[in-house]
């Protein structure tokens, strides 16, 4: 891939021409919605709402505001995505910081904080102490999020990254949440974790063969340990299936799957497990109307 072009230093530093310079640069390198990415990249730079960004359009940057915009610019015109270039990401309405070991959190996977949500309500569970177990928790977005949203719930997250455990940890502190929050370094379930009245997982599920079609914003910049669900995508689920049971006895769990995978993983869910009720099955479907989460019930 050629190397983008070098942003022009010689641009007359105010808000406005920056924008139309800037936003050029980004459109020639192929990014879809250039404008949007570079106000969001100014807003960061300012301090200031990314809204206020088109009403002072005069207004003249510093030479250090320019050169840390002009910066990041040039990141972005590499298809770095603009949650990597400011290292966090908004998700369900709270900011995390994420970092080169954690999976960039998607929208997608606020379906997943939805379903579990309903499932919460329908059981009457709110007003209890839940304990929730996240696997493979990587920033910790979705452990915190039901953290934050049932106030009585404490968890545990697990991920087999030290690097991405210690991103979780610090985005409870920044959220206030740590003190209903353990981190623990595993891979998929271990019965010494104990026992939990919800498991949540966004397992990786991308097939090993399509990684390479990605776009590059994922393929390049998200963890591949975080992607690759082996040869059919379903790797790790079959590893973390059987152990459902054990550890969330007469529970709920909550799975994010592939846009074309759900029917594969209930076939998993429903295949005589001890435990596992599969009559208890159900799926959740994204804004777009994907097939994006598959919850089951386990039997007491």
């Amino acid at each position: 891939m050629p190397e983008p072009e070098q942003v022009p230093v010689t641009i007359v530093p105010t808000i406005g021409s920056a924008l139309r310079a800037l936003t050029a640069v980004l459109t020639r390198a192929g990014i879809e919605g250039a404008g949007n990415d570079v106000r969001r990249l100014m807003a960061a730079v300012l301090g200031v709402p990314g809204a206020s960004v088109l009403s002072s359009p005069e207004r003249a940057l510093t030479s250090g505001q320019f050169e840390m915009l002009r910066h990041h610019v040039e990141r972005r015109a590499r298809h770095e995505p603009v949650s990597r270039i400011l290292g966090e990401r908004d998700f369900y309405g709270r900011t995390f910081a994420i970092s080169p070991a954690t999976l960039d959190p998607r929208p997608d996977s606020e379906t997943l904080i939805a379903a579990a949500l309903d499932i919460v309500r329908e059981e009457g569970w709110r007003g209890k102490p839940l304990r929730i177990l996240d696997v493979g928790t990587g920033t910790g977005c979705l452990l915190l999020t039901l953290l934050a949203e049932l106030p009585h719930a404490r968890g545990t997250g697990t991920d087999i990254s030290a690097a991405a455990l210690d991103v979780a940890g610090a985005n409870a502190h920044r959220l206030g949440l740590a003190q209903r929050a353990i981190w623990q370094q595993a891979d998929a379930i271990e019965i010494s974790l104990g026992r939990f009245d919800m498991l949540v997982a966004n397992p990786p599920y991308v097939r090993t063969a399509e990684i390479a079609h990605l776009d590059p914003e994922v393929r390049n910049f998200d963890p591949h340990l975080a992607l690759d669900g082996g040869a059919d995508g379903l790797g790790l689920y079959r590893r973390l299936i059987p152990g459902i049971p054990s550890v969330i006895p007469n529970a709920w769990a909550v799975l994010e799957v592939g846009h074309d995978q759900a029917d594969a993983v209930m076939a998993l869910l429903s295949c005589g497990i001890p435990g596992m009720d599969s009559t208890r099955l159900r799926i959740h479907r994204d804004v777009a109307g994907k097939r994006r989460c598959v919850a089951v019930k386990t039997r007491g």
